[in-house]
């Protein structure tokens, strides 16, 4: 496992550097990999990279960029919108050579097109927002403040909104709210990988069994 970077495109042209993890001995099969986003990301990021060791030693180059905004990335996230995003996976796929792609749960709405593509336990964008902004109103509660969803939501529409610390654009909320992921993927249930996903532990973890399943779905397709 080596740390890369990869030229981002820029909303208004150019690039800039972005930060990946990849495992590159310059294999045949190479796969991209789009993060779940947000926290679920944060929770599922060493399962992520625990995956791709396996699948590393299975013979497959694999590749983890970070959106624009996110972990180490020198852009501000309330400036991106979904376009942003989608642009840079394609750019990262681009520039790593991947063949194949696997979406990791919110990760599958990012997934770039006319690649042969996984999706592991795929979710509606309006089920994301909607975990976040849950969580945002049982906070204020406990600090003794009333937000509803509903006055949440129009707020971030006007003017954007702080969910589990993100900074989250109006553009960006308007147009990721009505995002689905794209049907025509093949699909890893979590039915496949047994007990419950970890992105909804309430701390970062792992596991190592469904990190085998995972792996090892992927490197038998991967292979055929």
């Amino acid at each position: 496992m080596t740390p890369s970077s990869w030229p981002c495109p820029l909303p208004g042209g150019g690039t800039c550097e972005e930060f990946a993890i990849q495992f590159d001995a310059g294999r045949t099969v190479r796969l991209l990999v789009v993060p779940a986003l947000f926290d679920e990301g944060n929770r599922m990021r060493r399962f992520t990279v625990e995956v791709m060791r396996r699948l590393d030693a299975a013979g497959v180059d694999s590749f983890l960029p970070d959106f624009p905004g996110c972990n180490e990335s020198l852009q501000a996230l309330e400036s991106q919108d979904p376009t942003d995003w989608l642009d840079a996976m394609t750019a990262a796929a681009r520039h790593f050579n991947a063949g194949h792609v696997l979406g990791i749960r919110g990760g599958c709405l990012f997934t770039p097109q006319r690649l042969p593509t996984f999706h592991y336990a795929p979710v509606k964008a309006a089920s994301i927002l909607r975990q976040m902004v849950r969580a945002r109103t049982l906070a204020s509660r406990e600090a003794g403040r009333e937000e509803s969803r509903e006055q949440l939501a129009a707020k971030a529409l006007v003017n954007g909104i702080t969910l589990a610390g993100y900074d989250i654009g109006a553009d960006f909320y308007r147009q990721f709210e009505m995002m689905t992921p794209e049907d025509d993927a093949v699909i890893v249930t979590q039915e496949h990988l047994g007990s419950s996903g970890l992105w909804l532990r309430a701390e970062p973890d792992e596991n190592a069994a469904q990190a085998d399943v995972l792996a090892a779905i992927l490197a038998t397709a991967l292979a055929s």
